[in-house]
């Protein structure tokens, strides 16, 4: 099975960026964590982070067309509450998404309260931090094996 970890912007500045929030963990840190479950689990895990909505359209649209995986582990960042395009993009193909989030985005201000790419994710996973993401793996696992 064949996952897609896809990270919006910031995402990449994980252990500068407000670590009294996301934590002191790297990015790098993250990956590594990932890889190491996926390792585990027997899951084949790939990796793309940006800062423009525009290629995280692009990632989503190539993980149908042309990477065939399985699944999407997604943290759309800021772009949650703002962007119609990645929500339209995540209809668009046939891949459960499971949306995550380091923080409780539900928890903190008032605009994140919006929230475009829940309307479309099979589920949310917020509030876990690191753990958050390994979570969604293990749903997705579950999720699709139950799909064949």
């Amino acid at each position: 099975m064949k996952l897609l970890i896809l990270n919006g912007p910031n995402i990449n500045l994980l252990g500068v960026r407000e670590p009294d929030i996301y934590g002191k963990g790297t990015y790098e840190e993250l990956i590594r964590l990932i890889r190491t479950h996926a390792e585990e689990t027997g899951l084949n895990v790939v990796f793309y982070q940006s800062n423009h909505e525009g290629a995280l359209v692009d990632a989503i649209q190539n993980a149908f067309l042309e990477d065939k995986v399985d699944g999407i582990v997604f943290n759309p960042a800021a772009y949650t509450h703002t962007s119609v395009a990645l929500l339209d993009a995540v209809k668009a193909v046939p891949i459960p998404v499971v949306e995550v989030h380091i923080s409780d985005v539900d928890a903190r201000e008032d605009f994140r309260k919006v929230n475009f790419i829940r309307k479309a994710a099979v589920a949310t996973i917020s509030g876990r931090g690191f753990q958050g993401y390994l979570d969604a793996m293990d749903f997705l696992k579950d999720y699709i094996g139950g799909e064949k």
